[in-house]
């Protein structure tokens, strides 16, 4: 009975997620076309409201064109590496008191593992597809993977040390005793750095190399088409909902918020969790792609050094106070 009710949940979140994702689609292209002072999808039900839906099925039934010279097996798991692992991270992610599927003493850890294992798929996409366009993106992804999971990784120790955990409830309920009730403030420096390396991580703009279309096409999804290509959208804004619930959880207080929310705790969590996606949308509205040597000079000569002086200065200040 408990493996069925478990079972339930898993079915539910993916569900929802699946539901995210179709939609946070609509809302990044509504938000960029007002920005833009355009009107975003119109065509599609009112004001575009079924455009993600018609854009499923019509990926759902294109053809499926797969090139003659690539490694067949990696071509075809490529996708579903990059989704599964994202999907997989969202099961430690407590929404509210109790609302987690696996409240796991190393839930931060799993986390890192879990994205970078989303990052194993976008590398066999490229080295697969047997196309330059494509290993040159899977190279890319490959770098900034190495360069920005060590900052995140890094940026995120200042948050262990004051809460003496890597179970993500518990940092969120250490964080009811801080001013404010949220991390951030008293680590804010930590916060800027996991902020970046956030884009970074999810190949979001500015540091979208892996898929640059000016220079590499579509970079490691060149050669993909029809569903599979849908995939590695899914896995990227499933990606933005993983690291917006991460920064979440661990700067901004979870679930708690100024005043309780007695029939629905998750709203407050939710709330910060879209603040997290629309200030992704924002900065792809505005900002600039980045040169990759810029990249890896943010990454190796700012971020890691600046993380490692947070790290050091929080272990002081606990001892001292």
């Amino acid at each position: 009975m408990h493996i069925l009710i478990l079972l339930f949940y898993i079915v539910i979140l993916f569900a929802v997620v699946m539901l995210h994702v179709a939609y946070a689609t609509y809302f990044e292209r509504k938000i960029i076309g007002h920005m833009q002072v355009r009107m975003g999808p119109m065509e599609v039900g009112w004001h575009g409201l079924l455009q993600p839906i018609a854009d499923g099925v019509k990926c759902f039934f294109k053809e499926d064109v797969i090139p003659e010279n690539v490694d067949a097996f990696g071509f075809r798991m490529a996708p579903v590496v990059s989704l599964a692992a994202m999907v997989g991270a969202l099961a430690v992610l407590p929404f509210a008191p109790g609302w987690v599927i696996a409240d796991i003493d190393i839930g931060l850890l799993y986390i890192f593992a879990m994205s970078g294992l989303a990052s194993y798929g976008v590398i066999l996409a490229g080295w697969s597809s047997n196309s330059k366009f494509s290993f040159l993106g899977g190279l890319r992804s490959m770098a900034q993977v190495i360069s920005y999971e060590i900052a995140m990784g890094l940026s995120l120790v200042g948050v262990m040390l004051l809460s003496g955990s890597l179970n993500l409830t518990t940092i969120v309920e250490a964080q009811s005793g801080t001013f404010g009730g949220m991390y951030i403030f008293p680590q804010i420096i930590a916060f800027g750095i996991f902020f970046v390396a956030m884009l970074a991580e999810t190949n979001r703009v500015p540091f979208d190399l892996p898929e640059a279309e000016a220079e590499l096409v579509s970079g490691y999804s060149t050669e993909y088409s029809g569903m599979r290509y849908a995939i590695f959208f899914m896995a990227e804004y499933v990606g933005m909902l993983v690291m917006s619930a991460l920064g979440t959880i661990c700067f901004f207080g979870g679930w708690s918020g100024p005043f309780a929310v007695p029939f629905f705790p998750a709203l407050w969590f939710v709330l910060k969790v879209y603040a997290f996606m629309f200030v992704f949308i924002w900065i792809r509205a505005t900002m600039p792609r980045y040169r990759y040597d810029q990249l890896m000079e943010l990454g190796w000569k700012w971020l890691i050094p600046l993380a490692l002086a947070n790290i050091v200065v929080t272990a002081v200040c606990k001892v001292l106070f």
